[in-house]
């Protein structure tokens, strides 16, 4: 037989016979990061296709100008928290001191390195970023990933985190996974697919590799190859001297037709088991161990017999590489391989071993618990009990799916029936907050057969509703809440409210107004003493049943009582209830005070690095500013958010960011923007950005002259189906009655004013009122039209949507001009002009230009205003801008915005010149307006 040494001198060079490709993607790169460019990329390919040589390849490339930190992902070691992460950048931790306290915090409790403080789960990538780019002030850092398929969740959802960041530090992420079952999501990272080398580099590899093999070895082994690397590089040692000389038959050893990687790893295991004993031992330890730990590795092999020699050993047979006082196995099929010769019996031991060795080490109490359970054959509540600790330290440091597999694993080792109900339910609940619905759906449904308390099978309502939700399956998720409520309202009546009021979300949302009236008239039967703590929330129950019932909305009155009750009580709530009781505001019609709490909301979540919540708080600010007619900052947040969600896998938020985005460009009248962002959200079911999508088509083609459509998509989408009594009625409608009325539909017009009509009179604020003397002033007789008008406009002048009052003036001044009042009109037309205009409005800025010729004005500017200085910043550019000249340094900036310092100072460089100043200093002293304009 061949032995394996040969193939350990320069395997990487070897293998990199026909990647010039490949290896030009990777110079590009390090040349980028070298020049302080960042960039990140996935190398996908079946396994021993090339793609650790690949990785090999970029180590020797960054010669000594460019840092390297590798690290890898084990199978075995997917459920802990952070270990692929700690592997990664286990000799940069000295770097952790100097990073801002709230990002030190979070990754030294991930790691293991201190108190596990709780938080953001996504603040360890804020710090792993960070971290990463100080790493790269002193040299260009290139970090190197294999076996990413094997990751935790939580150290890879920490490293694409920092990846969708880079810009301009000098980092370079490369991670490897293979393209099977276990295929590694990377979304937002480019891919680079390696596939199996073309016939002639596979022969010139062979060749160089085993040039003594008869010409009917070399086609036979190539045929079985299939082109794959590391197959043509360890087939070979399983011949015999005959069958390398062609004397004997290469079928004769039983080489099959199964896929390459197989047999790569059947030749490595059939090395692993011709290996002294002792040998086999260290390797099997280092495999089960996930630090590559020199210390843990000998300390537990020494309990099975084996010792430093036997390690020397396997360093001498190719199969591992020693440095730093770390082991590292020469490829990830050789530790596969290690692990799984073993039999079950020898591999228990090895855990046991592992155990022994780490318990009462501070920092690997997880790892402690984890080779424990490991190790066990049955029911086991002590190691049950330890691993549901384990659960508990990963929660804290933002490890959903570890929790799910803590859980899952002591429940399977709980005697107890209850415990173990207990625990597949908290696993089923972390598996949700972690975004593995399909994991989650099935540990709901065992632990719904464990289960029997019905305040427990409560809270396992609530995961199975949100894994529906997340499935579109609204109905589903009310029908589960409901019928939960139903099942305590004996035990815990306020338990039992509190779910129907959760259950009215899904119903809403998924259009179903007879189960929205159905639960408020079930709540109604309670009889709810009406002084009780309970009164407002059954009160606000009833209104919303109201609004799907088609009666007048007065139930809008009862949910602002109950949002004002809500945030007097004496608790403190959590910023995540503040989140969610914000979404409220926008409803009641306060824009500027829903503007100031959702931005307070944002400043919080940016001083906590609540990263996973900051999506929905920006979706609340750019609505507001949407609405207040901060057009500007409203898609700076907009897209600040829409990143950030798609980052944290939070569609939900994603959609309603695009379907402000959506209305913005309509406003602008950019047919190609808004179609185009529109046809993103188009498969989206939710009525909330349902609803902004149809508003937002429904303005751009009121704006662009087409009233017929806007009213035909309206009746698609239902105009005057309970749907149309939502917030969106005052937000829609008004479009409707001004399409109608230009479309000659007057009886359509007036039906939609009348909605109009209703919920401005249960909204108490100026611009609701003045949206709907418009309304009637559309319909109303010539005679009585000007008072409307005129009454609007006494309105919109204190205060609120500016873009409405400028449509009030350029639709008072339309009808001024028919009437031939042309000074009136002209007056009219020219401040909607000059609003229009400053907004960005152009098409509705060019109707008011058109009306002012048609009156008669002479001067009137051709074009468009100028745009600002600040105009010509990119909406990221402009937050920064924003915050530097408050004094922010760049550190603090990176921190809020969850960027690196040096990003930070790349936007800044190239804003300066868009502003007219050069340092920090100048920037200062301008005066910048809150509506994203400069004001000098």
């Amino acid at each position: 037989m061949r032995t394996l040494q040969g193939s350990v001198e320069r395997m990487g060079s070897v293998m990199l016979i026909g990647r010039v490709e490949e290896q030009a993607a990777i110079d590009r790169l390090l040349m980028d990061a070298r020049s302080g460019r960042s960039g990140a990329l996935v190398v996908r390919g079946e396994a021993g296709i090339g793609k650790s040589a690949l990785l090999d390849y970029a180590a020797e490339a960054a010669d000594d100008e460019i840092r390297v930190l590798r690290g890898a992902g084990f199978e075995p070691e997917m459920e802990l928290p952070f270990a692929g992460l700690h592997l990664l950048l286990h000799g940069a931790l000295d770097g952790i001191g100097r990073l801002p306290d709230g990002q030190a915090g979070a990754l030294r409790g991930a790691l293991g390195m201190g108190r596990a403080s709780g938080g953001d789960r996504f603040l360890a990538g804020l710090a792993v970023l960070t971290l990463l780019a100080d790493l790269a002030e002193q040299r260009p850092l290139l970090c190197l990933v294999d076996d990413a398929q094997w990751l935790d969740h939580a150290s890879a959802e920490a490293l694409l985190f920092a990846a969708r960041r880079l810009e301009a530090e000098g980092v370079v992420i490369i991670f490897a996974a293979r393209e099977d079952e276990h295929a590694f999501p990377a979304v937002g990272v480019p891919d680079l697919h390696l596939s199996g080398l073309d016939t002639e580099c596979a022969a010139e590899l062979l060749t160089k590799h085993a040039g003594d093999l008869a010409p009917q070895a070399c086609a036979r082994l190539l045929e079985e190859a299939q082109g794959n690397p590391l197959a043509l590089l360890e087939l070979p040692t399983l011949l015999t001297r005959a069958q390398c000389a062609g004397e004997s038959p290469i079928r004769a050893i039983g080489i099959g037709s199964g896929p390459a990687p197989g047999r790569v790893h059947r030749a490595f295991r059939d090395h692993i088991t011709r290996l002294p004993k002792g040998v086999q031992t260290v390797l099997l330890v280092a495999a089960a161990d996930d630090t590559g730990d020199l210390d843990v590795v000998l300390g537990a092999a020494r309990k099975l017999g084996a010792d430093l020699a036997d390690i020397d050993a396997a360093e001498a047979a190719g199969l591992i590489h020693l440095g730093d006082g770390r082991i590292r196995f020469r490829h990830p099929l050789v530790r596969a391989a290690a692990y799984h010769v073993a039999s079950l019996m020898r591999r228990l031991a090895v855990h046991r071993a592992l155990a022994q060795t780490l318990a009462g080490r501070p920092g690997d109490v997880d790892r402690w618990a984890w080779h424990l359970s490991t190790a066990a054959t049955g029911p086991d509540e002590e190691t049950a009990a330890a691993l549901e600790r384990s659960a508990e330290h990963a929660r804290t440091r933002g490890g959903h799916a570890a929790v799910a597999a803590a859980c899952e694993r002591a429940a399977q080792l709980s005697p107890d029936p209850r415990d173990r109900g207990r625990r597949l339910t908290a696993a089923a609940a972390a598996a949700a907050e972690a975004g593995l619905y399909a994991r989650a759906a099935d540990l709901a449904d065992r632990a719904a057969s464990e289960v029997t308390d019905p305040m427990a099978l409560a809270f396992l309502a609530r995961t199975r509703a949100m894994v529906a939700m997340a499935h579109g399956h609204a109905q589903i998720a009310h029908t589960l809440l409901a019928q939960a409520a139903e099942t305590v309202i004996e035990q815990a009546e306020d338990v039992a409210i509190m779910l129907y009021f959760e259950a009215l979300t899904p119903a809403w949302i998924g259009s179903d107004y007879t189960a929205l009236t159905q639960t408020a008239a079930r709540v109604s039967q309670l009889r709810v003493p009406t002084a009780g703590r309970l009164w407002p929330l059954t009160r606000a129950l009833a209104g919303m049943g109201g609004l799907a019932a088609e009666e007048p909305p007065t139930g809008l009155a009862w949910l602002r009582d109950l949002i004002e009750g809500l945030r007097d009580r004496s608790e403190p709530m959590e910023l995540q209830e503040r989140a969610r009781l914000a979404i409220w505001d926008l409803v009641i019609g306060d824009d500027m005070v829903a503007y100031e709490r959702a931005a307070a909301i944002e400043r919080e979540c940016r001083a906590q690095g609540a990263i996973g919540l900051l999506p929905l708080a920006l979706v609340l600010v750019a609505r507001s500013q949407m609405f207040l007619g901060l057009h500007r900052d409203a898609l700076a947040s907009a897209k600040e958010g829409l990143r950030i969600a798609r980052d944290t896998d939070q569609g939900h938020y994603a959609a309603l960011l695009i379907g402000v985005m959506t209305y913005l460009a309509a406003i602008e009248g950019d047919e190609e923007r808004c179609q185009a962002l529109a046809e993103e959200i188009a498969g989206v079911r939710d009525a909330a950005t349902g609803g902004m999508r149809c508003v937002s088509l429904n303005l751009l083609d009121l704006a662009l002259g087409r009233p017929e459509a806007a009213l035909h998509r309206a009746e698609e989408f239902g105009a005057f189906g309970p749907a149309a009594r939502t917030v969106m009625v005052m937000h829609r409608m008004p479009d409707l009655v001004e399409a109608a009325v230009r479309a000659g539909r007057n009886d359509f017009a007036a039906a939609a004013s009348e909605r109009v009509q209703i919920w401005a009179a249960q909204t108490p604020m100026p611009w609701a009122g003045a949206v709907a003397l418009r309304c009637r002033a559309l319909l109303a007789p010539d005679e009585e039209a000007e008072r409307y008008f005129e009454q609007a406009l006494r309105l919109h002048l204190r205060g609120g949507r500016l873009f409405e009052r400028a449509r009030t003036e350029l639709l008072y001044g339309e009808w001024l001009r028919r009437l031939r009042r042309r000074a009136d009109a002209c007056r009219q037309l020219r401040s909607a002009m000059e609003i229009f205009e400053r907004l960005g409005s152009r098409p509705w800025a060019d109707r008011a230009r058109a009306e002012l010729r048609a009156a008669g004005e002479r001067q009137i500017m051709e074009g468009h205003v100028p745009a600002g200085a600040l105009d010509r910043l990119t909406p990221q550019e402009l937050q920064i801008i924003r915050m530097a000249a408050r004094g922010m340094s760049n550190r603090d900036i990176a921190a809020q915005l969850f960027l690196s310092p040096r990003t930070i100072g790349y936007h800044l460089y190239k804003a300066y010149p868009k502003l007219g100043v050069a340092s920090r200093a100048e920037l200062a002293t301008l005066d910048l307006g809150e509506n994203g304009r400069l004001l000098d």
